[in-house]
């Protein structure tokens, strides 16, 4: 015998309100709803709770003894919801995160630090491994992703960003090698080569208005880690794929030099991805708006410069 503890909540609104019609009213319920809910009660139980005549409500002796038990359910449920009001008011738990260990470094830290000072409630983990993990399978509340997505009914996405791309070398490459005239001359030159996920280098897929070129060239190193080709780039070892926004500062030192100005890689879209769930945790939620509200910030001051 299952009883529905809906039935026991209905059962003590009843004798809380004095009468069917009162609770009914209450609830916003159909008082004929409400009394098939109560005999449905009484013939899993197989005696009767409530004796009713025309003028009187009364309980029964296992009315009484169920009462007691349905109040309990009563408080239990009262608790849940003033403790998910609570939750929803102020963010608290542990928020699992999967982001790039590079992109962390270059672009999330200074985000990171405020969101903890703005919500002590809220710990943080963050795994920063290269792998693409399984945000439902091994539990994690927001992955921040570099690139295209693959389709996944089972997840949601926000886009965060769009980085536009180019090619930057230093003055310290470009006086011992000098400067491409054209993307095919990129051939003779060394590149500082990001590693895909299938093993191999990216093509580097530069556009001019109406312009295509593609091509892989000589690789002096390749590397899964844009933060290390940053490092290689920025000691004179070769040309690599940047982008424009986080060179600005380079340039702005002289210890970058934008290589082929005229010309553009493929911009770089920036995600968020959470399971695709209607009720979001309040600490996603708060995390996911505060990261939007970053990027957007981040990217009208860039605008501004330009």
């Amino acid at each position: 015998m299952e009883i529905e503890a809906n039935d026991l909540l209905l059962f003590a609104r009843i004798v809380e309100e004095g009468s069917f019609s009162k609770a009914a009213q209450r609830l916003s319920i159909p008082k004929s709803t409400l009394s098939r809910r109560i005999s449905v009660l009484e013939t899993q139980l197989g005696e009767r709770l409530l004796l009713r005549t025309t003028r009187k409500l009364s309980v029964t002796d296992l009315g009484m003894s169920v009462l007691h038990h349905a109040q309990q359910v009563e408080e239990e449920v009262n608790a849940t919801l003033a403790l998910t009001q609570h939750r929803q008011l102020e963010p608290t738990g542990r928020l699992r995160i999967s982001m790039p260990g590079d992109f962390a470094n270059q672009e999330m830290t200074s985000f990171l630090c405020s969101f903890m000072q703005r919500y002590p409630s809220i710990s943080l983990e963050v795994d920063l491994s290269p792998r693409r993990v399984d945000l439902i399978g091994e539990n994690f509340d927001v992955a921040i992703r570099v690139g295209d997505l693959p389709d996944d009914a089972t997840l949601a996405a926000r886009r965060l960003a769009v980085f536009t791309v180019g090619l930057y070398a230093s003055p310290k490459y470009v006086a011992r090698r000098g400067l491409p005239s054209e993307p095919e001359a990129l051939m003779e030159h060394d590149a500082l080569r990001l590693l895909a996920r299938n093993g191999e280098a990216a093509a580097w897929q530069l556009s001019r208005q109406q312009e295509q070129w593609s091509g892989i060239p000589p690789g002096r190193a390749t590397a899964n880690s844009p933060e290390l080709l940053m490092r290689l780039a920025l000691s004179g070892n070769g040309i690599m794929m940047l982008s424009d926004n986080f060179a600005h500062s380079y340039l702005n030192t002289g210890e970058l030099t934008r290589i082929l100005g005229d010309w553009h890689c493929e911009d770089v879209h920036v995600w968020a991805v959470f399971p695709g769930r209607r009720l979001m945790p309040a600490r996603t939620r708060v995390f996911l708006d505060a990261l939007q509200d970053s990027f957007n910030e981040r990217c009208k001051k860039a605008n501004n410069k330009a």
